[in-house]
């Protein structure tokens, strides 16, 4: 039992180094590909295929037919009903290809993390960092094209403030503003590399004490099946985790772009 517990800081620690970005092509220094953009493309990849296949499925009937048609339309109305014309309003049309775009990114590229071995890129946060720099312009476009450039920056101090409180509480609005970015980013990203190490760290308690089979240590190998058990069940936990994720996003993306309309 000694020895189990010793082995696990050092394969925790190897665990760990594994999320650090590496090349499996070029030069990360000057121009190269990491595991994390690698296994991205293979994500954004698979999403296009489904989503052929959905719109090819779908003309075929103007009654949805079959699980898969069924699940993806789902997902699809979900986007629309629960986030955006719950949020946004009844200009939900006009925004509705780039929030419903950032939902099924980040939702392909969670499940992908749930893969054995697989480094998706919402487990890195210079992709994380990437989508909610698009999700911020994106807002901060949507409120200049409805107010004007001055007219969005003045609309972040509250009307009906006095001077110098309105200078304040603008400067603290801008902050708050630019808060949003660093926000959606470290959220997702924390999420995700937490959700993996946790995932990763009980593998390996399961697979030490199952190893105890072969060296006829019934009693540490009973314990294995209790840690399987609990692997199991994160493993459920952070399938619902990489959904809850995506819709957080794209949810706040969403109030982003409410708050930018009509402040």
């Amino acid at each position: 039992m000694d020895s189990l517990v010793a082995q696990l800081p050092g394969l925790v620690n190897e665990l760990i180094a594994g999320f650090v970005s590496h090349p499996v092509a070029g030069d990360l220094s000057v121009f190269g590909i990491s595991q994390y953009t690698f296994w991205m493309v293979v994500a954004i990849i698979v999403l296009c295929l489904v989503l052929f296949r959905f719109v090819k499925q779908q003309s075929k009937s103007l009654v949805p037919h079959g699980v898969f048609v069924n699940g993806v339309e789902f997902l699809v109305e979900y986007v629309r009903d629960n986030v955006l014309k719950g949020t946004v309003g009844d200009t939900w049309k006009k925004h509705f290809p780039f929030i419903a775009t950032v939902f099924f990114f980040v939702l392909i590229n969670d499940l992908f993390g749930l893969i054995p071995g697989a480094k998706p890129g919402t487990g890195s946060i210079a992709v994380t960092g990437a989508v909610a720099t698009w999700s911020f312009v994106y807002f901060i476009y949507i409120g200049i094209q409805k107010k004007g450039a001055w007219g969005y920056i003045k609309s972040l101090a509250p009307k009906g403030v006095s001077f110098p409180i309105n200078l304040v509480v603008w400067v603290i609005e801008v902050f708050s503003t630019f808060l949003r970015l660093v926000t959606l980013a470290v959220r997702l990203f924390c999420n995700m590399f937490a959700g993996h190490v946790v995932l990763g760290t009980f593998a390996i308690m399961a697979s030490l004490f199952f190893g105890q089979i072969a060296a006829g240590a019934a009693p540490l190998a009973t314990m294995s099946i209790g840690w399987e058990l609990i692997l199991i069940i994160i493993y459920a936990v952070e399938m619902l985790v990489a959904v809850i994720q995506a819709y957080v996003f794209a949810l706040l993306s969403s109030v982003y772009v409410q708050l930018a309309e009509n402040d």
